[in-house]
């Protein structure tokens, strides 16, 4: 039997090219993350990630898709059944703490491009949306879930973008955890006062 006869195999090539593509991220950000570099990382020839990744979007969208399931994982875990304000004001404290433990991870959740048609990505995001939707609608019955779980998300996520880029002081997890809850305080009290 030729080379080219032999069936290909590999235990797990999509999770070892995802494996490898976290690495790099990890090492270098996402100007080092190619297919070919994905390949020189898992050990296989340059095209063999082409068998599960036609471009690098599919890449970094499955890459993408296990970090909102790990950040959603660190949400619950920060808290399994938020219920007050104070409990929201502590997830965001776990999701701008999942920012600064992870930042080239969290860079590519949002910050690459992606395919758009990734069913993966697509409900993992629609996961954690769903999450916040649901604690906004326990924490603030009165409120329609959607628009303030979009405006809450976009403040913390802000948040941890300002850490990330040095504009807000993340020298200690303390420091960065003292200014969101500072903000998110601020929010809640600015709208408690609106009623």
């Amino acid at each position: 039997m030729s080379r080219a006869e032999v069936p290909y195999h590999h235990g797990d090539l999509r999770a070892a090219c995802v494996r490898a593509a976290r690495e790099l991220l990890e090492e270098d950000g996402s100007a080092s993350l190619s297919l070919r570099a994905v390949a020189r990382r898992a050990g296989v020839s340059a095209t063999a990630p082409y068998r599960h990744f036609a471009v690098r979007e599919q890449l970094v969208s499955a890459v993408a898709a296990e970090g909102y399931r790990e950040l959603g994982a660190q949400l619950l875990a920060a808290n399994p059944a938020p219920a007050t304000p104070q409990d929201l004001v502590e997830l965001a404290v776990a999701y701008v703490r999942f920012a600064l433990e992870r930042p080239a991870l969290f860079r590519a959740m949002f910050a690459e491009p992606c395919d758009p048609t990734s069913e993966e990505r697509v409900a993992a995001v629609a996961a954690v949306s769903e999450y916040l939707q649901a604690i906004v609608h326990t924490v603030f019955p009165a409120a329609d879930p959607g628009p303030l779980s979009t405006a809450v998300w976009a403040l913390v996520h802000g948040l941890a973008f300002l850490h990330l880029d040095g504009k807000l002081d993340a020298s200690t997890p303390e420091a960065a955890a003292e200014q969101v809850r500072a903000a998110i305080n601020a929010m809640l009290a600015i709208s408690t006062s609106l009623h």
